[in-house]
């Protein structure tokens, strides 16, 4: 019996599956980058918020940064460290609240910036930036698509405010694993901005950086963070959350049905819109990590009523039926934090596989929550 099927024989399904093993490799990646390069680097709550694995994070990440007050409540409570609080549009209430823990309130636009930047007390202030150039593989996740409401790109409106500035952010990429696009880009915001970088503290350079990805040329990334952050006399900061999290989780489901229409479509105890929905959004393909690859055709689909609830058409080295495990990877980034009750189908426990192989159940979902999330 393989480790998988002993561990499918104990555990009911769905569940996500969190690997602290597989999530260390990329967390000593970003301290390497800490460490060579100076960069600071804090964890993308909007990406990923299971803080049943901070306590091992939070050894190797700086603090958080959010894109809410309920998500900088959650980073300055569960992980601590620094919390930085960002929200493309904040209310006044919300601020008065951030000023209690926040380390820094970043606002997106000007006009927000002088409306309740009063409002923040004594806390650091930031002003997000958009510099007009970025790295996305889609529209909808480029920060700088046209008539973007991301960040300030009146250079004049920066300029005005940068005296009561402590820093900026810059959230310009997206998956972007070419260093040498990031080292082009950088350039241009040296360039653009460099007057107003040589009088803050700080300089955020967002997320959307996929440093840890396999392969990637991370020698090289420490030289250009660690470049840029002299020229211009500032800390950098980097908030990865694909990048801390890619690998460390997969979706674990078990086949309850298989009918044929042209294909062979296996029905699995899951969704790919209440449970993946960004592969939804996105019309990309889930990759399984279990079966692996072989001769058997096979449409995977979810068990909500819509038509389109698919994850993917694979071939497998086994031939799917009733019983059989069926694992989803890259299912903990913008996955676990957009699971939803569509159909009411059955929320996914939480499992965690610590660093010493034991298995956790930290959550598990009934009925009593899908009935109170709805009224």
């Amino acid at each position: 019996m393989t480790d998988a099927t002993a561990i499918h024989a104990t555990m009911t399904t769905p569940y996500y599956l969190l690997d602290e093993q597989r999530l260390l490799r990329n967390l000593q990646i970003i301290r390497r980058v800490r460490e060579t390069a100076g960069a600071k680097s804090v964890l993308a709550l909007k990406c990923f918020s299971g803080w049943s694995v901070f306590p091992l994070m939070r050894e190797y990440l700086d603090g958080t940064t959010s894109s809410s007050l309920y998500e900088a409540r959650l980073g300055h409570e569960e992980f601590g460290g620094e919390t930085h609080a960002y929200s493309v549009a904040w209310t006044r209430r919300e601020v008065l609240a951030l000023r209690r823990f926040a380390d820094k309130i970043i606002f997106n636009s000007a006009s927000q910036f002088r409306a309740l930047a009063a409002a923040a007390g004594d806390r650091p202030l930031g002003l997000r930036v958009n510099p007009g150039v970025s790295y996305s593989h889609y529209d909808l996740a480029d920060p700088a698509r046209r008539c973007s409401r991301l960040g300030v790109t009146d250079r004049r409106e920066l300029a005005e405010l940068a005296p009561r500035l402590s820093g900026v952010m810059f959230h310009f990429n997206c998956e972007n694993e070419d260093l040498e696009n990031l080292r082009g880009n950088l350039e241009h915001i040296s360039a653009v901005y460099g007057d107003v970088l040589d009088r803050l503290q700080w300089v955020s350079l967002g997320g959307g950086l996929f440093f840890t990805r396999e392969g990637y040329p991370v020698d090289g990334f420490c030289a250009l963070l660690k470049a840029f952050a002299e020229r211009h006399g500032v800390q950098v900061y980097l908030e990865p959350g694909e990048a801390a999290i890619t690998g460390a989780g997969e979706l674990v489901t078990t086949v309850l049905d298989v009918v044929h229409n042209e294909i062979d479509i296996a029905i699995v105890d899951a969704s790919i819109e209440a449970h993946m929905l960004d592969h939804l959004v996105y019309r990309t393909e889930a990759r399984l990590t279990a079966p692996g690859p072989g001769p058997h055709r096979v449409m995977l689909a979810g068990r909500s009523c819509l038509a389109g609830d698919v994850f993917g058409t694979y071939s497998l080295s086994e031939r799917l039926q009733p019983g059989c495990e069926v694992r989803i990877g890259d299912a903990a980034g913008y996955t676990m934090v957009k699971k939803n009750w569509f159909n009411g189908v059955p929320m996914p426990s939480i499992v965690v596989r610590r660093l010493d192989g034991s298995l956790e159940t930290v959550r598990r979902f009934g009925y009593r929550d899908f009935k109170r999330s709805v009224s």
